[in-house]
């Protein structure tokens, strides 16, 4: 085997194929990163650790074809530190020989006939631009829980219904939904699936432009799935780029009830200085103490710490709608959720204290509320 590929496109596509490697792959060839030159003009690269696959093709000048298997990770942190140079890779028995200007690196290979084959692209249902996509995933993914004791939470619900596309995540404090258009790849499609959150994020931001097209297995798609993250495959594909990953399997709280039918009292608040605000109040707040946001006619009221320990406060303009209200909330979750908002403004809508809050954003202050996204947050409850 020996090709010719420009450096960036290598760093490019390794860096792609490499992400989701184990640092522990209970067998070696787990840690590998195949390359392929089989075709005149086009480069491989895969990887797969029996849970995720990554795949993609790129340019090259190939002038013997063939496919060996190196470590991923080393070769990611080599074509990084290329000069901006043509880079050459050719195969000289049991080593790789990486050449590019006066740099030359030698890898040793792993036995190519150990490596699994790259389960294939389930089913195809339709596509998403990925700009919208990508900044859609960062806003729910915020919520997802990061306790591997509970699974099922660290997972991204994607529900598809006709030429709508949702995603839901929750960590049992807070709860974040986007729903988006999409293209659906035929009329009346139904169907969910529960996604690890962390391959969801990498994948969003890695396919970032052009349409990304989603695919799931027929036992994922099928009607049991629409009620659980059933055992399947989940596929995205875009710019030359594949991957998949196995579904979260379990079943997802039914989580669209903690939503109140009406909330009779809300507050607008700009989201710039509500932040900025939090931030500075929350200096005093240790161990994520809580802050409270105490709202009255034009103003609320942002208040951390108490008896003897440093305290702070701080008033910020507000619109009310209704009742005086005060209620507390862990500050860092709140600021995850004014972050993820993408609006100036940030309508807080309230029943009672001890009830959830719903965030939405909002480009005008006197404006409504857009629906399209919402992060529901649990208050903290406070002595007295």
């Amino acid at each position: 085997m020996r090709f010719g590929v420009e450096r960036d496109v290598l760093a490019d596509a390794v860096g792609w194929t490499a992400r989701t490697l184990p640092a522990r792959p209970p067998v070696p060839v787990l840690s590998g990163v195949l390359l392929e030159a089989a075709e005149p003009g086009v480069l491989k690269l895969s990887s797969f650790d029996y849970e995720v696959s990554a795949h993609v093709e790129v340019p090259a000048e190939v002038h013997e074809s063939g496919r060996v298997l190196v470590s991923g990770r080393l070769l990611a942190d080599i074509a990084r530190s290329l000069p901006a140079q043509p880079v050459q890779v050719s195969l000289q028995g049991p080593r790789v020989i990486v050449t590019c200007g006066s740099s030359r690196f030698t890898l040793l290979t792993m036995p190519v006939e150990d490596y699994p084959a790259l389960p294939a692209m389930p089913d195809v249902l339709g596509s998403v631009a990925g700009d919208v996509f990508a900044s859609a995933v960062a806003q729910v993914v915020v919520a997802a829980s990061r306790d591997e004791t509970l699974p099922v939470l660290t997972g991204v619900r994607v529900e598809i219904e006709d030429d709508e596309l949702t995603l839901l995540a929750t960590d049992r404090y807070r709860l974040a939904v986007r729903t988006l258009p999409w293209s659906a790849g035929q009329p009346g499609a139904s169907s969910a699936a529960l996604v690890r959150a962390r391959t969801l994020s990498e994948v969003a931001r890695a396919m970032g432009s052009g349409e990304v097209v989603l695919a799931l297995s027929s036992e994922a798609a099928g009607g049991e799935g629409r009620g659980r993250g059933t055992s399947g495959l989940v596929g995205f594909e875009a710019g030359g780029r594949r991957t998949t990953s196995l579904l979260v399997d379990g079943d997802y709280p039914k989580v669209r009830s903690l939503f109140p039918a009406e909330s009779p009292i809300s507050a607008v608040v700009s989201v710039p200085a509500l932040v900025e605000a939090v931030r500075r109040v929350a200096l005093v707040a240790e161990r994520s103490r809580p802050v409270r946001l105490s709202f009255t006619q034009g103003q609320v009221v942002l208040e951390a710490g108490d008896g003897e320990d440093a305290q702070a406060s701080e008033a910020i303009p507000a619109q009310l709608h209704g009742d005086d209200v005060s209620i507390a909330f862990n500050p860092q979750f709140l600021l995850d959720g004014l972050g993820a908002l993408n609006m100036p403004f940030v309508r807080l809508s309230f029943t009672l204290p001890t009830k959830p809050a719903v965030l939405t954003g909002q480009t005008d202050e006197d404006g409504e509320p857009s629906d399209h996204y919402r992060y529901l947050l649990m208050p903290v409850r406070m002595a007295g």
